[in-house]
């Protein structure tokens, strides 16, 4: 007798799964490689930007701690009766200027609640301003009798870094890098929300294909 085709068949042979149900198909991985080339990329005017704000923020930083150790020294000469008008009106000018320095390392933190309230210090040309105010002040009132050249030093280095980083917002701004920054930090914020998207709904497909799966077996 002629045996049939059917019983060349081994029933123990194991069906290939479905391409679009394999989990480890290249269409599954495709995905998850493309988001991480969208992650990956990176604009470099934004570095730019970022590496530029860090060291105005420090120089800013600087500032403060010079204008803290000549409001420190200025009270302490305010004993001294023939330099009491002069050292406590240069304790008070110095304690304005840490105030002013410390706002400007906040706004170069960018925080949305201090462009709310000083929507001036959004735009570059009003931040690099501010930031030459307190590079002034701190230059301001120097020890002329040279009995502390470490802090006038200090105050040479912390003014003229704080007021080269102002003049650069000011060129800047004055050439729409700024606007061109924003913008291009929005298209960024609008790339990563939609990667985070497509991580979501891979994973959910995912979980739909593990379901599939387990209601076929």
């Amino acid at each position: 007798m002629a045996r049939n085709e059917g019983d060349n068949v081994n029933p123990n042979a194991q069906h290939p799964e479905p391409e679009g149900l394999s989990s480890s198909s290249p269409t599954s991985r495709r995905p998850s490689r493309s988001n991480e080339q969208l992650r990956r990329r990176s604009d470099p005017l934004l570095i730019a930007c970022r590496c530029f704000s860090l060291i105005t923020a420090l120089s800013a930083i600087l500032c403060v701690f010079v204008n803290v150790l000549s409001a420190v020294r200025s009270f302490k000469n305010g004993s001294d009766v023939s330099a009491l008008h002069f050292s406590v009106f240069d304790g008070i000018f110095r304690c304005y200027a840490v105030i002013i320095a410390i706002f400007v390392v906040v706004a170069e933190t960018e925080w949305s609640l201090i462009f709310r309230f000083w929507k001036v210090l959004e735009y570059w040309p009003g931040r690099g301003m501010l930031q030459i105010f307190v590079a002034v002040m701190t230059r301001a009132f120097p020890d002329y009798s040279g009995q502390r050249k470490d802090l006038v030093l200090l105050q040479n280095i912390a003014c003229y870094l704080l007021l080269a980083c102002g003049l650069v917002y000011i060129v800047s701004g004055i050439l729409c890098i700024g606007f061109l920054k924003r913008s291009r930090q929005q298209k960024e914020t609008t790339r990563d929300q939609a990667v985070k998207d497509l991580e979501e709904l891979e994973r959910r497909r995912q979980e739909l294909e593990a379901l599939l799966i387990e209601n076929r077996a």
